[in-house]
């Protein structure tokens, strides 16, 4: 059994990164539990623990020292970036060799497959806390910079986040042999399940004002809630899946917390 500690970066008091209407410690949290979704969902023989499952504060040493005595076998933390850059990059710990660098090689290959249009700022060594710190190979990513407007653009993207999370667990799985699950005999695959997105929706408003409303209400019920504009319309989401099932999970949750949920398909 493989067990991957997910940290998502940031959280509580500390936003992270800020700019252009985005927070680096939703966008973290966001990316941090579809990996985990993916990793549960379609693979074998995989523990999946995040160091916060919701808007926590917790220190750089609280998180190291979960994943430590969990005895994880890998570490992920996800950032993104800031300082007007503009692209991905990820790191290991300035000293370390295989397998983290094996790690490192596969995953940030299989995270630039999902996201060709961005710039790939290449696979870098630092002497950050999380991966000085942790007992098992770490990689910390930096996911396109918040403060550059195109990438803050690819980041309010529910199927760019999508990528960016299958990337995350597509890279982790074949870095450690993970082996795919099996669809069951009785549920037929749906037509064209790579192409169609599936996005939940409980609002569409010409005001951002109300959108933002709806967003902190909904956050409040504990959902990933987020305001996309598209046209004329800020319609607000609680999710993006390639698999329609996951995506009538989520509606049926919102529903029961109160909302008329609606399932939007768009093709990838």
């Amino acid at each position: 059994m493989v067990k991957v500690f997910i940290d998502p970066g940031h959280g509580g008091t500390d936003p992270g990164a800020v700019g252009n209407g985005l927070r680096e410690k939703d966008l973290t949290l966001t990316i941090s539990k579809r990996i985990e979704a993916i990793l549960k969902t379609e693979y074998n023989n995989v523990e999946v623990k995040l160091s916060r499952t919701n808007d926590a504060t917790l220190s750089l040493t609280q998180r190291t020292n979960a994943a430590n005595a969990w005895g994880a076998n890998f570490l992920l933390s996800v950032h993104i970036n800031a300082g007007g850059g503009t692209g991905y990059e990820d790191f290991i710990y300035t000293t370390v060799g295989a397998p983290t660098t094996t790690y490192q090689n596969v995953i940030h290959a299989e995270i630039m497959a999902q996201i060709v249009e961005v710039r790939d700022r290449g696979k870098k060594r630092a002497n950050y806390h999380m991966l000085r710190e942790s007992k098992m190979p770490a990689l910390l990513t930096e996911n396109l910079f918040i403060d550059t407007a195109a990438d803050a653009a690819k980041l309010k993207d529910a199927a760019f986040i999508e990528k960016v999370a299958r990337g995350h667990a597509v890279g982790i799985a074949k870095a450690f042999n993970l082996s795919k699950k099996q669809a069951a005999v009785s549920k037929p695959a749906p037509a064209n399940p790579s192409s169609t997105l599936y996005k939940v929706q409980i609002g569409a408003f010409s005001k951002k004002a109300n959108a933002d409303a709806l967003v902190k209400q909904a956050k409040g019920k504990k959902f990933d809630a987020f305001a996309v504009k598209v046209g004329g319309l800020y319609k607000v989401q609680l999710g993006a899946f390639s698999n329609e099932s996951n995506a009538k999970a989520l509606a049926e949750k919102a529903k029961k917390a109160g909302y008329t949920p609606y399932i939007a398909k768009e093709a990838k």
